[in-house]
Parts: structure tokens; sequence; C-alpha cells
């Protein structure tokens, strides 16, 4: 009997078909059927096992709509997804037209990204079903241009550089300054081709492209009109994105902590990018413009699909979060492309701390001018620096697979990119209050030092505005602000960029409050043109401390190389450096000074209760113009002839000292 039993339960391959008995399923009206059909709890087996069958078959019966439907789905899998999409697309059209219809010029950043969108898509699709079509026919006009490259090359060569001698005259003829720059960018050029480790190996197609693009790339982005807008227009977009941070930290931490303390206003920023950029990771956003970036990298300067990726990492992730994306390739990879990899960690700033300059006050168009400029400039450097003595493995290879997160659901990614961050913030945290710290107790000793030889006010930032001075110069600051930048970089240098930043966003501030230029001996705040400078040369992770970071994140993916890396990382951390400089040398060769106004117009309007920068320049203007002469008051230039011109010299005394007052 109970062998019996086990037959009539046991599943076999044609119960499966028809389907089994599911308890989920069982109901009041289904008990009240066993029982009708069992009659007492004592009825027979074979009675039950009836009743069983019917109710199955009923399920069965009942189910049957579901599995056609299913059924269905899968057979035309292929057919219903064209269908949603185009139902998708149908539905976004109708939006988008919708948008242009009622305000063309609100719906311009929704056109601008359809278009890029649907640029890309078509470009797929184009090269997917016609590529291998389009490059068959134009095998013979590529072979006839091999042919005549030779020739060709140096035609090019020739006019690249009549053109750029001509515009430099040009441009360099109405503001001369900028000529230091140009010495500086060419300076630091040779200064690192002196470090060289094979000068005779050098590349020089990486070196000159990876210099063109980023000088195009700065040009496009600090010169042109489109760029401009473009990049400014970003950077807004990036400082309303961060704003919703408050939302979060406000709940958890209260508005009076968030608004008066600056870990709790600056930090959790930090958390918030790390959860958004690990949900685009999730979604493939990063690697699909990672791979773009590294493309055009790759095709223009002719370096390896590895090193390339890593350095176009770095425009968006950390030293340390970059080489994951090729670390089943690091055991492999030569000197030279570990250099670089090294070399594009330091040469650049994460996302996440770029959200948290940002909300300093650092402007952030300029921020992410810098980090996009830094990437071909750190991969020219490095093949400067360390050139490519060895046959690379992944010569050749057009591509390599980009590993994608773990993570089985987006909700999953943005819990762990959160949860990733607190190690970020608290190593922020630990690093601000070590270094101030150290610095504050290194100033102490020097100013004692100082004090024995009456030497007053000794300190670190005055050591480096001394030895730093000249290069701050060369970068294109004026004289008068060089001291000040030199201390920037000495505080970036020595201690880490984070600190350096904050202190250029106390000068910014005090700029644009209206304070006076000078307060006794000591300048309160620097120029425009140092400050575009100074955000350039600061954006980037080569610090002293970074050395530790960045081999504590490749040596345990690679331990058997510890030793290699260890030798590599101080010329990779001079190259960071000098990358960096080598983009404010470029910020300050485009650098455009931006226009007050007409003052007499800005002071007509202006409210005196408080400063700005527009008042001190136009009350510096007009102190420039008044001319006293016996006992007469009078006016030059634009306040020539203007009864208001007392009045309102008046009103900048009343903030501001000078002799003409």
């Amino acid at each position: 009997m109970a062998h019996l039993e086990m037959e009539e339960n046991q599943i076999t391959l044609d119960s499966l078909e028809k389907g089994i008995d599911n308890p989920a399923f069982t109901s009041v009206g289904e008990k009240e059927l066993h029982e009708e059909c069992d009659g007492s709890r004592g009825g027979s087996k074979e009675e039950k096992g009836k009743g069983r069958g019917r109710v199955s078959s009923y399920c069965r019966k009942a189910l049957q709509p579901a599995s056609k439907v299913k059924r269905f789905c899968k057979a035309h899998a292929k057919a219903l997804q064209r269908v949603f999409w185009g139902l998708l697309g149908a539905a976004y059209l109708c939006y988008f037209i919708a948008a242009c219809w009622l305000n063309f010029q609100r719906a311009l950043a929704l056109v601008i990204i359809t278009a890029v969108v649907v640029f890309f898509v078509c470009w797929s699709v184009f090269k997917k079903y016609c590529g291998a079509r389009v490059l068959q026919l134009l095998r013979p006009l590529w072979k006839c241009f091999q042919k005549s490259w030779t020739w060709l090359k140096w035609l090019l060569y020739v006019l690249i550089l009549g053109g750029l001698v001509a515009w430099l005259a040009l441009d360099t003829g109405r503001n001369p300054e900028q000529l230091i720059s140009l010495a500086g960018f060419c300076f630091l050029v040779l200064f690192l081709f002196a470090f060289s480790k094979h000068h005779g190996a050098v590349s020089w197609r990486a070196v000159f492209w990876g210099l063109g693009l980023e000088f195009l790339i700065g040009l496009f982005i600090i010169r042109t009109t489109p760029g401009i807008q473009a990049f400014q227009w970003l950077g807004d977009q990036i400082q309303i994105f961060l704003g919703y941070t408050k939302a979060g930290s406000s709940f958890v931490f209260g508005n009076t902590l968030i608004e008066e303390v600056f870990a709790f206003q600056t930090l959790p920023i930090i958390v918030f990018f790390s959860c958004v950029m690990s949900i685009l990771y999730y979604l493939g956003a990063m690697q699909w413009l990672i791979l773009k970036i590294s493309w055009l990298l790759q095709v223009s300067m002719g370096t390896t699909p590895t090193e390339t990726l890593s350095v176009a990492g770095n425009i968006f992730v950390g030293q340390t979060e970059a080489p994951l994306l090729i670390r089943p390739y690091l055991a492999d990879m030569t000197h030279s492309e570990i250099h670089a990899v090294m070399a594009g960690g330091f040469s650049t700033i994460a996302g996440s701390v770029m959200g948290a300059y940002i909300s300093f006050g650092i402007d952030a168009a300029s921020l992410i001018a810098a980090s996009v400029m830094a990437a071909p400039c750190a991969l020219a450097m490095s093949k400067l620096v360390y050139p490519e003595v060895e046959e690379s493995k992944f010569k050749g290879k057009e591509t390599i697979r980009l590993s994608s997160g773990e993570e089985r659901n987006i909700l999953e990614a943005a819990s762990n990119g959160a949860a990733a961050s607190v190690g970020l913030v608290a190593n922020i945290a630990a690093n601000l209050i070590a270094f101030l710290a150290v610095l504050e107790f290194i100033n102490a000793a020097l100013r004692w030092f100082g004090e024995m030889v009456d030497i007053e006010d000794l300190s670190f930032q005055m050591i480096c505005s001394y030895v730093l001075m000249p290069v701050a110069f060369l970068m294109g600051a004026d004289w008068a602000d060089s001291p000040l930048v030199a201390e920037l970089l000495g505080i970036k240098i020595f201690l880490n960029e984070f600190v350096a930043y904050q202190q250029l966003a106390e000068y910014k501030k005090n700029r644009l409050s209206g304070l006076e230029e000078w307060n006794g001996g000591r300048k309160q705040w620097i120029s425009e043109r140092a400050e575009s400078i100074t955000t350039f040369a600061l954006c980037g992770f080569a610090n002293l401390s970074s050395i530790g970071i960045m081999l504590g994140g490749l040596t345990p993916m690679v331990p058997h190389r510890k030793s290699e890396l260890a030798s590599i990382v101080l010329r990779a951390l001079l190259t960071g450096i000098c990358v960096s400089m080598l983009n404010s040398c470029l910020a300050g060769l485009l650098y455009v000074p931006t226009e007050v106004g007409d003052c007499v117009s800005v002071l007509s309007t202006a409210n005196f209760t408080s400063t700005s920068y527009p008042i001190y320049t136009c009350c510096k203007q007009l102190f420039a113009s008044a001319v006293l002469e016996n006992g007469t008051l009078s006016f030059t230039g634009a306040w020539a002839g203007m009864a208001e011109g007392a009045l309102r010299l008046t009103q900048c005394c009343g903030h501001y000292n000078h002799t003409s007052c």
C-alpha cells in the first residue's frame, strides 16, 4: 500500500507537462469539493485521489489562458519588443514635439540631448549593417592615401604649425601676458623630456596628438561661444543636481548642522555622487561613455586600449577605481602602460570629490574642463616621460572587454555606491583633520625657528610662495598674485588638493564680496585670471599622500608586481604634477578677461549697503579718474562731466580707503 502511494505521488515528465497540484491554489470551495467527494475523514485513498485529480483538472483549465499568453509572448518576443520600443519612441516623439512647440528655448537642452542620442544610435545601426560595405568601397581610396601620406603628413604639419603661429601672433597681440603662459607650457614639456626614461624611444605621435587634443578641447571650452555655453550649462546643472543632497542630509543631520558645519555640508555630496555613479555603472552608461572617449584617444594617439581605457576612466572616477576597469589585464601590462595608468590617476580628480569642490564655490565649468583636458595630456606626457620599449601584448587590439558591476538590480547598485563612499568620506575627514593639524604644527615650529633669527611670520605657505613663485608666474599668474598661487600649489603638492581648494574658495569669496585687494601687506584675494589658472593647476590627485593610495590600490590587484609599481610611482607623480600645470598654462594662454561693463551705470544702480566685485572694480576706476586741482574736484575718462561723480566718490570712500578720499 505504501509503495502504491509513492507511485501515485511520484512526479514524472508526463505530470510536469500536464501540471501538478499546487497548495497555493487551495480554497474554501475546493475543501468543500473534497468533503463532498471524500465524505468522512475515513474515506478511501482511491476516492481522495479522484478528488485531487478533479481539482488538478479544474486548475489546469483555469490556467490555460495564461499558458497560451505565455507561449504566444515567447514565440513572438522580438515582434513584441519592437512594438514596445515603437510605442515608447512614438510617445517620446509626441512629448518632444510638444516641448519644442510650447517653448523651444526652454527645450533647447532636450533637443541637444536627443540629437546626441539619435546620432549615436544611427551610427551604431549604420556601422552594424553598412560598415563593412562602406569600408570595402573606401579601401582603394585608403590605399591611395597611404601611398601619399609620406609627403602629405609634412604638408599637414607645416599647415598646422603655420596656422598656430599666425593665431598666436594675432591673439597675443591684444594680451601679451599670454606669451608667459606659452613659455611656461614649453618649459614644462622640455622639463619632462629631460626626465624621460628613454629619450630615444619617445613616441612623438602620441606626444603631439595628446597636446593637440588638449589644446583643441581647451580652445572649444574656453574660447568658443558654444563651448562656453555648453560647459557653463553643464556646470549649472551639476550644481542644481548636487543641491538635491540637502534633502537627505537635512533629514539625517538637520538644517542647522548642514548650514554651519563643513563636514555635514560637503561630505554628504560625496555619498550622493558615489551612489549616482554606481547606478550609471550598473546601467552601462559610464562604460559606454568611457569606451567612446578611449576610442578617440586610442585612434589618434596610437596608445594601447588598456592604458587608454584607464586614463579615460579617470575623468569620472578616482585613481584606485579606474584601474578596476582593466584589472584582468594589469598582470601583463608593460612598465610604460603601468606608468600611464598611474599618471592618469595622479592627473585627474574623481567625480565624487569634484562635487565637493563645486560646493565650495569653485567654478564647475573649469573643473569639468580640467578633468577632460587632463586625459589626453596625461597620456602624452606619460609617453614622453616613460616611452614604450617593450612589446605590448595589447598592441593592435581594437578593444577590450569592460567588466560590469555584480549588482543584481538598480537598488542594490545604489546601496552599494552609497556604502562604498563611507570609506572615502571617512578618509577625507581623517586626512583633513590630520593635515590641517600637521600644517599648524609645522607653521608653529617654523615661526619659533624664525623668531630666533628675527624672521617674523615664517610659515610653510611663505616658504612655498618663494620656492614655487617662478612656477606660478610661468603658468600665467600676475607677479603680485604669484605668491598666493605658489602657496596653493605647495599645499596641493605636499598636503592635498582638498585643503588647497578650500583656501582658493576663501580667496574667491573675498573677491566676490568686494573686499579690498590688500589688507596691510597681505593680499586678500587673487585676480579672476589667477583664479582660473589655479583651478586648473590644483585639479589632480598628484600629492605625496597619494603615493600610498596609489600603491595601496594597485598592489592587491597584482601583488607579484609590487616592486615594479614602487619603482614607477615617483615618475608618475612628477608627470601628474606637471600635467595639471600644463593645463593651467593652457588656461592662462586661452583666458579672456571678462568685462565689468559700464561703471557709470553699475555705480548708479548699486546698493552701497554691501559691496561686490563689480562695485570694487568701478570704485577703483573712479578713484583713478578723480583729479583734485586748486581745491576743485574733477574727473577724467568715462566720468568726465558727470554731475553725480562726486556723490559716487563719497559712496565709494565709505567702503574703501584711497588718497582721493
